[in-house]
């Protein structure tokens, strides 16, 4: 059914193919997870770009393709920002509307599609305001054999993999194409399997911590100012006192900024945790918000010893845009069209350290809450040798599970790309262990109150993405790009 309505050649025909290839990559994302509907999507998607005319209908098509995988893949921003979530639905449909432009210009659709749509997903990794990587490829495969790559090449390199496999399917259905084509694709391909498959330069340390997960349970979608502060460290105090002394945790982690004061260091909270930390004789690593001057404010991981000493902190340095901080020069202007600017009171000051603190004397990489998205936030705190990756996160604000699940996924990929194992702590859920395998365990439900006592052993050495990080990957798609079109014009010329 998909192949013939991707092979009809009515321009309405092409507008409703790629309609459906669009929803069909939508809900290949958590939490509906059918993730082979990517591949389909894809497939029908690249079907009827090669039956499109001109550029005036490649654009059409990309944003008939782009918009519902990017209405379902971002729903749950719709209940923060309508008109935030229009603008941003629409701005990365137009990406991929100029992919199928460049790719329908370039020619060799097996090879143009893929590097030009990739190329587009990289660049909204990036824009606007550092990016915005939810939705992605990705995270759609991230429970997969095909999310392996990621430990060569990231969130690019795999989410090529994913287009260039529905490329070469296409590419394999379509006669137009040649079949050594197909076979050279199919072969790289394969390669690129087993070579992921078997560079593993990461390994055990032989040393485990002993972590406690605190997850205080709680309402969802709830914004922080509706919300009496207090309720969050209620929650989280009353779920740590049924840690036992038995249970001997090295470190009882909470998530992101349950406690929000003045000054950490001297409130009635920071007693509170000491308290706790010496009964069970561990090291609390805890989310802080304090003030920090007018109309600002910090969002910090710290940890707080037995002894009282406050031994280590990371701010965190990538903010939620438009949840976190207004950008300069905005806020004015939005509050003059009547946006919400009362939701948003203060801006986060961004941190500037390396994401890494220090647990019994192991170095742990964190990430807090949105920094789980962007690859280059992790791997800066296993540059920095971080043995773990820590994501305390905050998901109260969020309607449903979509972000929530797509967060999950996306320490799934962290884990894989790092060679490292990820504990998320929320709030309100879910709570997690995520092994360097991608695999997810122990997952706490939404809204319940519950600790989750897990040994995590320590990792050394670094993947080989962690080492070349994105630029070179990049890079090598642009030149691959140049490269096909320096070919087709030289096949012109001798003709």
């Amino acid at each position: 059914m998909l192949h013939e309505l991707a092979s009809t050649k009515s321009r309405r025909g092409r507008k409703l193919g790629a309609l459906v290839g669009g929803m069909l990559v939508g809900f290949s994302l958590p939490p509906w997870g059918w993730w082979p509907l990517a591949i389909i999507g894809l497939v029908t998607f690249f079907a009827v770009c090669n039956a499109a005319n001109d550029a005036r209908e490649h654009f059409v098509l990309g944003m008939f393709f782009a918009v519902p995988w990017f209405s379902l893949g971002m729903s749950w921003m719709w209940w923060l920002t309508a008109p935030g979530f229009i603008f941003v639905v629409f701005l990365f449909a137009a990406l991929h509307g100029t992919a199928a432009i460049v790719a329908g210009r370039v020619g060799i659709p097996a090879l143009s599609r893929p590097i030009a749509h990739c190329l587009a997903e990289a660049l909204r990794f990036s824009i606007p305001f550092g990016g915005v990587p939810l939705a992605t490829i990705p995270i759609a495969v991230s429970q997969t054999w095909l999310a392996e790559i990621g430990s060569v090449g990231g969130p690019v390199l795999t989410t090529w993999f994913v287009f260039q496999t529905a490329a070469t399917i296409r590419a394999y259905l379509d006669r137009r194409e040649s079949r050594l084509t197909v076979f050279r694709l199919t072969l790289v391909l394969g390669c690129l399997i087993l070579f992921a498959q078997n560079i593993s330069p990461v390994r055990n340390s032989g040393e485990n911590l002993r972590f406690a997960i605190v997850q205080g349970g709680g309402p969802q979608g709830v914004l922080a100012i509706d919300a009496r502060a207090r309720d969050a460290v209620d929650r989280h105090l009353a779920v740590t006192s049924t840690i036992e002394l038995g249970d001997r945790p090295d470190a009882v982690l909470w998530p992101e900024n349950v406690i929000d004061v003045a000054e950490f260091s001297s409130s009635v909270e920071y007693d509170e945790v000491l308290a706790e930390a010496r009964r069970l004789d561990a090291e609390f690593v805890v989310g802080i918000t304090e003030d920090a001057g007018a109309s600002r404010f910090t969002n910090a991981q710290v940890v707080v010893r037995p002894t009282g000493e406050i031994s280590s902190r990371y701010d965190k340095v990538r903010r939620v845009p438009f949840g976190e901080y207004v950008p300069a020069g905005l806020r004015d202007l939005l509050g003059a069209i009547g946006a919400p600017m009362n939701r948003i009171p203060s801006d986060a000051v961004a941190g500037t350290e390396p994401a890494i603190l220090e647990v019994r004397g192991k170095k742990v990489a964190v990430v807090i809450s949105w920094e789980a998205f962007f690859s280059g936030r992790a791997n800066s705190g296993v540059e920095a040798g971080g043995q773990v990756l820590l994501n305390p996160t905050n998901g109260s604000s969020y309607t449903g599970t979509v972000l929530q699940t797509q967060q999950l996924a996306a320490n799934s990929l962290r884990a894989r790309e790092t060679g490292r194992y990820v504990l998320q702590a929320a709030t309100t859920g879910f709570s997690a262990l995520i092994e360097p395998s991608g695999e997810i365990s122990n997952r706490v439900p939404i809204g319940v109150g519950r600790t989750l006592i897990v040994d995590v052993p320590l990792r050394s050495g670094r993947t080989v993405y962690s080492r070349i990080g994105d630029a070179p990957l990049i890079a090598g798609l642009v030149i691959a790009l140049f490269v096909i079109v320096l070919a087709r014009t030289r096949n012109k010329t001798a003709v």
